[in-house]
């Protein structure tokens, strides 16, 4: 569970905030409460914003009220004070003196294993009361209910520069039990158990039944270990065995294609009880296998009580999560498990690294677990600790690259309220990076989307006012399907669509006009001395209205006045353009620009005006209104009025405020609806909000 990922390889989930009455994820599955977003948390407000700090691992205390958390490049604990758990404070820090890889509690005390090999035994008041020799690396800390036992996994994780990260690599890892009455440590050697690497047992994760039994899972070595804290000994170890997923993307090409087979081994990270005899594991894989999803084992027989399958990357697609680039991969690589039981119902939590979101499952019935929900969370979700004292579930999150807006966070949810409304996918449309919106045309419950150029080919998405995506439309240029970084889509009343496609260095913007089979049937340059002055950051909206199509440019064009960008008119029967000058807001971190454009009527537009930051930094995000008039000369700047400021409702999620509101429609029930562009999970939280605006414009 050290932190060795990047910042390029991220994901995506898509919340939908709605002011209208739509199904919850809950309710569909048949409960009529769930878990709901009630807050986030960024690691660095225990610091300071130019602070790099991360929220890996965490536990709550005893009395439900502190969130603890290791911050492994601070070197320190992190304290969050969720008394009010919908406005969590900072409560400050504790340094370690080395990397903290987990931290539990046991009564008032907190255990953190230092990656130096130490497990530092601190006090409510916050002192260090005890240092315990590990002996070696230690990875995950659990404390056994009972409160008599602690259990440290000292993984002594290989050097993945070292033969190429080949097993085995010595000192062999071992399981180190302490006895909390007496502080007297005993390793539980773990050698020659396993057929993969049996000399170099890596010990990844421990858990604790209530019979004082560990569960530890070897995860480059792919078995499994149940031992008795009482005598030391093994009670029972099995592989944690391989399985044939099929169903599955498995080639990182832009677009995501549940075709693919793999054939691998479990690999197992997290681990959690469930009874005293099942227990689940996060499949999350490392040394050469993983298989993208999780599994329930009975801890006598080894045998396997339920598998996921395919069944969690599929849900991931389905709500806009899945992570196209990890496809030749680990998928969405589940990394972690919780167990808790909320209103007498047993619950599993399923964090996906790669697909930022938590799933939840009902396990009533541990051989057919039923998933209930999909939790969005920010990036790298690593640590997941259910609190049922209090009806919460808490999710650290450990990646941190504050030059693109992504933060270490620790983020809360609750259950009893509405759970969070969540667009979906039937059928296994595949989704994500929804970069314009538009209404059809004679129809008051439909909209249509468009892919922007993370997925290819270019494809328009169906979907309803409610929040479904149900159909897909392949755009082709003479007979073949063609990717395009489409940004811009209006449905035509005479059937067919308007594209407004953003240009690169190599390539062109366009206005690209399609049939109502997604055929291209014209691409539209812009004028010479226009397109000079445009590569990135060009046209990033489109309307229509009578004879005209409109375009919206992103930012200011070289020699335009600052603080400007361009509204180009199309005449499609002369064949000329003519443009308006639109003022921006100037943004006080980074740079503002246009997103989108709408025909109200034939005279007023609406736009989305935006800043490119996100999470707390973000502080424009807004739809204005304007008049055009009837005829112009040059390039008058038009006068704007503010309609709405999407800004509250984005923080109304309680998430990570999202930077891309790229789509807005009238739609034909006279309401307006906006979406944000999730980038297809990269190098973003992968977080989509669709928003139902109501009567609006």
């Amino acid at each position: 569970m050290s932190l060795r990922r990047t910042s390029s390889a991220l994901v995506s989930v898509l919340a939908l905030a709605a002011v209208g009455a739509v199904p919850t994820a809950a309710a569909a599955h048949g409960r009529a409460d769930g878990f709901t977003r009630l807050s986030t948390f960024p690691a660095y407000l225990n610091s300071s914003i130019g602070d790099t700090a991360a929220a890996e691992i965490s536990t709550v205390t005893e009395d439900g009220r502190t969130v603890v958390y290791t911050d492994s490049p601070g070197e320190r604990l992190g304290f969050v004070d969720i008394t009010n758990p919908s406005k969590p404070q900072p409560a400050g820090t504790l340094a370690m003196g080395g990397e903290p890889t987990s931290v539990a509690h046991l009564g008032g005390l907190l255990l953190a294993a230092v990656a130096d090999g130490r497990l530092v035994v601190v006090s409510a008041s916050r002192k260090i009361v005890r240092t315990i020799d590990l002996g070696g690396q230690p990875d995950s800390v659990a404390v056994a209910p009972s409160g008599r036992y602690i259990a440290v996994a000292i993984e002594n994780e290989r050097d993945e520069d070292v033969n190429g990260g080949a097993l085995p690599q010595g000192p062999a890892g071992y399981l180190a039990v302490i006895d909390a009455k007496t502080w007297k440590l005993t390793k539980v050697a773990l050698t020659g158990l396993s057929t993969v690497a049996p000399t170099d047992p890596e010990p990844e994760y421990v858990s604790i039944n209530s019979r004082d039994e560990a569960v530890v899972s070897l995860q480059e070595n792919n078995h499994l270990v149940v031992v008795s804290l009482a005598t030391g000994k093994i009670k029972k170890h099995f592989t944690a065995g391989a399985v044939t997923v099929s169903g599955v993307d498995t080639v990182d090409d832009d677009r995501i294609a549940l075709t693919g087979s793999i054939t691998a081994k479990r690999e197992p990270d997290g681990v959690t009880w469930i009874t005293d005899e099942l227990f689940a594991t996060a499949n999350e894989g490392d040394y050469e296998g993983g298989s993208r999803g999780w599994t329930i084992f009975n801890a006598k027989t080894g045998a396997v009580v339920w598998d996921a399958g395919n069944a969690l990357e599929h849900i991931a697609v389905s709500y806009g999560q899945y992570p196209d680039k990890r496809s030749d991969a680990k998928g969405i690589e589940p990394e972690n498990v919780a167990f808790g039981r909320f209103h007498g119902v047993p619950y599993v939590f399923v964090n996906s690294e790669r697909g930022n979101f938590t799933a939840v499952y009902d396990v009533s019935n541990p051989r057919k677990p039923k998933f209930t929900q999909l939790l969005p969370t920010t990036n790298g979700p690593e640590g997941v600790v259910a609190v049922p004292s209090r009806g919460l579930v808490v999710v650290s999150s450990e990646e941190e690259d504050a030059s693109i807006g992504i933060r270490g966070t620790v983020q809360v949810f609750g259950l009893g309220a509405n759970p969070t409304n969540q667009l979906i996918s039937r059928n296994g449309i595949p989704w994500g990076a929804l970069s314009a919106l538009s209404a059809v045309p004679g129809r008051k419950d439909r909209l249509v989307s468009v892919t922007d150029a993370v997925y290819t080919p270019t494809r328009i998405l169906g979907l309803t006012t409610g929040g479904t995506i149900d159909s897909q439309l392949t755009v082709t240029k003479d007979g073949t399907p063609i990717g395009y970084d489409a940004e811009g889509i209006v449905a035509r009343k005479q059937g067919g669509y308007w594209l407004a496609v953003e240009g690169s260095a190599s390539t062109p913007n366009l206005l690209v006009r399609l049939d109502a089979k997604g055929r291209v049937q014209e691409e539209i340059t812009l004028p010479a001395d226009v397109a000079a002055t445009i590569t990135t950051n060009g046209l990033e909206g489109v309307a229509e209205s009578g004879t005209s199509v409109w375009v919206a440019v992103q930012r200011t064009l070289k020699g335009d006045p600052a603080n400007t960008a361009r509204i180009g008119r199309y005449d499609t029967v002369t064949k000329t353009w003519s443009w308006l000058l639109y003022p921006l807001d100037a943004a006080p971190t980074g740079w503002s620009g246009l997103s989108e454009i709408v025909a109200v009527d034939g005279n007023m537009f609406a736009v989305i005006e935006r800043d490119n930051q996100r999470g707390p930094l973000a502080a424009i995000k807004k739809i204005y209104t304007f008049d055009v008039p009837r005829t112009w000369s040059g390039t008058p700047t038009v006068t704007k009025k503010p309609a709405k400021d999407l800004l509250p409702i984005l923080k109304s999620g309680n998430g990570w405020v999202q930077d891309k509101v790229e789509g807005l429609a009238i739609a034909g029930d006279g309401r307006t609806y906006a979406v944000t562009d999730n980038d297809g999970l990269d190098d973003a939280t992968g977080e989509t909000v669709f928003m139902n605006l109501g009567k609006l414009l």
